[in-house]
């Protein structure tokens, strides 16, 4: 229990300093905004799914894929917070008190949560305002960005650790960018994998974002009339493969993370 306290202080120190900044929620929002745009209107009518190239189809099918990018690309942010409070030497004064270790990281990833759930409703009107729905209950929608949070909170861990790796913000940030790209366009996230040459279609059905990606689709009801899931694992039982995808990630890497701080505040 002081552990987890220890947290919630952290996460609420992190909170209250992200209000002091607002530009870096608006920021954080207008990449997302600009994805759906330009992919809606610029690219919507050429890309075509479940043999379709309708726009409201597209659109429905993309929406899934622009949630799951940005929870994972706040992953930048979290790691260049962690990086800039290192430079600062703020670690420094934390180590000084009588406190978990692992709160400092888990309160910073906490803050990033519910930063990153603010970033998915202001979103979700977005979507909604140039023509997205969804065609299943509430509570499996509920569910659906439930699922995104977690795949956003896992990677933040991963941020986590690069935060603590590099010496300087900028270099978290583009630490935390250069593989982001590749992971969320080698996906199900923006066109449909069937239609990738073979290699890289298996990458993307094994790819823990595709299945946050499809497992969203199914709860959202934006699988496109037509379309034919891939055959892998992952694409037919998504909804399980983005719960342990997501498990293993965090798993993982907050344990390489943890053990990263403490060497480094040694």
């Amino acid at each position: 229990m002081s552990a987890v306290n220890d947290s919630l202080v952290v996460a609420r120190r992190n909170l209250i300093r992200m209000g002091r900044i607002p530009e870096v929620l608006i920021f954080g929002l207008i990449q997302p905004i600009m994805f759906v745009v330009l992919f809606t209107y610029v690219f919507g009518g050429s890309i075509q799914v479940g043999g379709s190239n309708s726009t409201q189809v597209y659109r429905e099918f993309l929406m899934a894929g622009i949630f799951a990018q940005t929870v994972t690309f706040a992953t930048a942010g979290a790691g260049a917070g962690i990086a800039d409070d290192m430079h600062k030497g703020l670690i420094d004064r934390f180590r000084s008190l009588p406190m978990a270790r692992g709160a400092v990281l888990t309160g910073r990833t906490i803050a990033d949560l519910a930063q990153t759930a603010l970033t998915l409703v202001v979103l979700a009107v977005v979507a909604l305002i140039v023509g997205w729905r969804t065609h299943e209950n509430f509570a499996k929608v509920l569910a659906g960005f439930g699922l995104l949070l977690l795949l956003g909170y896992a990677f933040s861990w991963i941020g986590a650790l690069i935060g603590l790796s590099v010496r300087t913000p900028e270099a978290a940030t583009s630490g935390g960018l250069v593989w982001l790209f590749p992971l969320t366009f080698i996906s199900n996230a923006f066109v449909d994998a069937n239609q990738m040459p073979a290699f890289l279609r298996h990458i993307a059905e094994w790819n823990p974002f595709s299945a946050t990606v499809q497992a969203c689709r199914e709860m959202f009801g934006n699988l496109p009339p037509g379309f034919r899931t891939p055959g892998a694992w992952p694409m037919q039982h998504p909804v399980w493969a983005s719960l342990i995808w997501s498990v293993v990630i965090i798993l993982i890497f907050r344990t390489l993370a943890v053990r990263k701080y403490r060497r480094a505040a040694g």
